[in-house]
């Protein structure tokens, strides 16, 4: 442990030597470089039905959320958009010296804007193996046509 804690001393101080040596030239690098806190998952979104063997016409997006728990995550429809939210855990640290961090935590928010217009009542959402996965059946484009009668001005 002590050994640890030793090289990242060592690394700290190395980092401050080379920030003395290259004064602000790596600045603005370093803060672009630094990721805010959260993530975005990533996603799926894709179209089936409208004719294929009498299958509805459905939207299906799939949410990569490794690590989360179902009971972590809101999901919300309105319209054309999907939101979906919630938190991946913050992982224990302690007395580890870790080479790589590249698996984000924290709080998430994804929207996801469709090409169609969704029935959310009848939305379907299943949670297995770390991917969330909705069905979205389209709404039924409105075919009854209507005449407006048209006003002359003089």
């Amino acid at each position: 442990m002590a050994r640890q804690r030793e090289l990242l001393l060592n690394i700290e101080r190395m980092r401050r030597e080379m920030d003395e040596l290259m004064g602000d030239a790596w600045a603005p690098a370093r803060r672009l470089s630094r990721r805010p806190t959260g993530f975005s998952p990533r996603v799926d979104v894709y179209y089936y039905g409208a004719g294929e063997g009498g299958d509805e016409p459905t939207a299906v997006v799939k949410a990569d959320l490794a690590g989360i728990e179902p009971d972590a995550v809101t999901l919300e429809i309105a319209g054309q958009r999907i939101v979906i939210s919630g938190t991946r855990p913050v992982r224990e640290i302690e007395g580890r010296a870790y080479q790589q961090v590249e698996i984000p935590t924290g709080g998430f928010r994804r929207v996801i804007e469709l090409t169609a217009e969704v029935d959310a009542e009848r939305a379907k959402a299943t949670f297995e193996d770390g991917l969330l996965r909705v069905e979205l059946p389209l709404c039924r484009p409105d075919s009854s046509a209507r005449r407006v009668p048209i006003e002359r001005i003089e």
